[in-house]
C-alpha cells in the first residue's frame, strides 16, 4: 500500500497546467501586495529572542525589531516537527503527518486559495525550501484540490526528484533572491534548514552558526525587498519558525525535539510591513494557523474550517473583510 501512495504522491508532485478563469477584481485585506513567509527551522527560544543579548540574531534585533512587531508568546501547538509546522502555517489547519514528505496535507493551502480567487498564474505563488520533503507543502490530499491550482515549487534538489534530498541554504537564499526579483510573487514560504540540521547532527557549534547564518538571510531577503521599487512599502514578512528543541535537562536537549515540552513549543514571530505596526512586543500567545489565517485575510482569502483566527492585534490599522473561498 505504501508503494501505491508513493507512486500517487510523486505522480502529483510539480505544478498543474491548469490556469484558473481570470477574475475581474478582488479585494485585498491590507495595503501590501506581497507577503512572504520566511522559516528558520528549529531554534530553541534560548538561543534566538530568549537569549539576554540576543547575540545569535543581531539582524532581526537590531535592524529588523524597530521596524516591526515582535511575537514573544508565539507556539506550535501541534505536532512539533518540520511537516507539521509548515503545514500549519500554510493551511491554517495542525496535522499528524508523516515527517518524511510522504503525506500531503490534507487541506488546501492558502496559496491555491489565493489562486482561485484571484486568477493568479502559478508563478505569483512559490514554495521555496532547503528541506526536499517540503514539496507536499505545494498540493494537498483534498480530492477537489488535489493537483490543482498549485504554486511553483523549488525544494532540496529537484533535479533528482520530489525527495532527491536537501540542499545548502545559502542555495536557497539565491534561488529567493532570483524569485523576488524576477517574480515578485504575492504570496511566498521559505524553509531554512538550519539550525536544525546541525542540532541533529549534534553538532553545537554547528546549531548556533546556523542561527546566525539565517539571521544574516532573513535580513538580506528584506534588503532586497527595500530596495526593489515593485516590492519596497508593499510587502509584508513574517519571519517565524516551525518547531523549537528540547530544553536543556529534558531528553537529549538540543540535539532531538518532537514532543510538548516548553522548549519544543515555543518559536517566535516576527512581522514586518505596511500592515504591521513597527517597534511592537505583543505578549498575546498566538500560534502558527493563526498566522495562516491572518496572510489569508491579508491577501483577500479566508481558510475554511480553520483552527486560527484573525491576529487583529498584529495589523496597523483595521483591514477589509475577506472574500469567500472557492472550491475549484
Amino acid at each position: 500500500m505504501r508503494y501505491v501512495a508513493m507512486l500517487m504522491l510523486f505522480a502529483t508532485y510539480g505544478w498543474s497546467a491548469d490556469e484558473p478563469a481570470a477574475q475581474t477584481s478582488h479585494v485585498w485585506g491590507g495595503k501590501a501586495r506581497h507577503n512572504i513567509i520566511a522559516v528558520i527551522d528549529g531554534p530553541r527560544w534560548t538561543e534566538s529572542w530568549g537569549e539576554p543579548q540576543r547575540a545569535y540574531i543581531p539582524q532581526q534585533a537590531t535592524k529588523l525589531l524597530p521596524q516591526g512587531t515582535l511575537y514573544t508568546n508565539f507556539r506550535n501547538t501541534g505536532g512539533t516537527y518540520t511537516a507539521s509546522g509548515h503545514t500549519a502555517l500554510t493551511t491554517g489547519f495542525y496535522e499528524h503527518l508523516e515527517n518524511s514528505g510522504k503525506q500531503f496535507p490534507g487541506h488546501p493551502s492558502v496559496f491555491q486559495y489565493f489562486r482561485a480567487a484571484t486568477g493568479a498564474a502559478a508563478e505569483a505563488v512559490w514554495v521555496i525550501t532547503s528541506k526536499d520533503k517540503l514539496f507536499t507543502l505545494a498540493n494537498t490530499a483534498d480530492p477537489a484540490w488535489n493537483g490543482r491550482l498549485q504554486p511553483r515549487s523549488d525544494c532540496g534538489v529537484p533535479a533528482r526528484g520530489p525527495l532527491g534530498g536537501y540542499r545548502d541554504d545559502k542555495a536557497t537564499l539565491k534561488i529567493v533572491h532570483e524569485v523576488l526579483a524576477t517574480h515578485h510573487p504575492a504570496l511566498m514560504i521559505i524553509n531554512f534548514k538550519e539550525p536544525d540540521a546541525s542540532g541533529h547532527a549534534k553538532n553545537w557549534p554547528g546549531y548556533l552558526q546556523g542561527i546566525r547564518d539565517t539571521d544574516a538571510y532573513v535580513a538580506a531577503i528584506w534588503e532586497q525587498i527595500q530596495s526593489d521599487p515593485v516590492m519596497k512599502d508593499r510587502t509584508n514578512l513574517f519571519i517565524t519558525n516551525d518547531h523549537g528543541r528540547h530544553l536543556e535537562g529534558h531528553l537529549d536537549g538540543y540535539i532531538s525535539h518532537g514532543d510538548d515540552c516548553a522548549g519544543c513549543r515555543q518559536i517566535a514571530l516576527l512581522a514586518l510591513g505596511p500592515d504591521i505596526a513597527a517597534g511592537r512586543v505583543i505578549t498575546t500567545e498566538r500560534n502558527q494557523a493563526d498566522l495562516a489565517v491572518t496572510v489569508a485575510h491579508l491577501v483577500g482569502v479566508t481558510l475554511p474550517g480553520a483552527s486560527g483566527t484573525l491576529m487583529t492585534e498584529l495589523l496597523a490599522q483595521q483591514v477589509a473583510p475577506a472574500v469567500p473561498a472557492k472550491t475549484p
